[in-house]
């Protein structure tokens, strides 16, 4: 035990810039194409958004394919459910008609294409990755 402890404080101390990018790459940022850069978004509202209600705001929420690890961080830290959960919520969803799923794109390289491409689309991304001018971090998860 003491040896793994040893190792991991010398791989701190000479790899300290991988121990923070992979911190940086943990955290999620939620990224829209709005021209009103004023407004920043609650979890709870990103999080209703994202679920299907309305949160007084035209947005068109944009998500990555299931399984996908942004996809599964951002569940995690701004959801608060299981993708399992995500599923079987969305297919009651679809049953009754109440709400629409969020379009969904391939990959995060899609994903900066199509907020890009598209006024009044949000997304989420890792905190790692570089935003292109004209889009607006709303949100950023602790």
């Amino acid at each position: 035990m003491k040896k793994l402890l040893f190792f991991c404080v010398i791989a701190l101390v000479f790899n300290p810039l991988q121990t923070i990018a992979t911190v940086a790459s943990n955290q999620i940022i939620i990224v829209a194409n709005l021209d009103d850069h004023t407004d920043n978004l609650t979890r709870e509202q990103v999080r209703n958004l994202f679920m299907g209600a309305s949160i007084g705001r035209n947005l068109e929420p944009v998500a990555l394919p299931p399984h996908n690890h942004t996809r599964s961080l951002f569940n995690a830290k701004i959801i608060g459910m299981a993708e399992q959960r995500i599923q079987s919520y969305w297919a009651q969803m679809k049953f009754t008609g109440r709400f629409t799923q969020p379009k969904e794109v391939q990959s995060e390289q899609e994903m900066l294409v199509y907020l890009r491409n598209n006024k009044g689309s949000i997304g989420y991304l890792t905190a790692d990755t570089n935003i292109p001018q004209g889009l607006h971090i709303m949100l950023s998860s602790e």
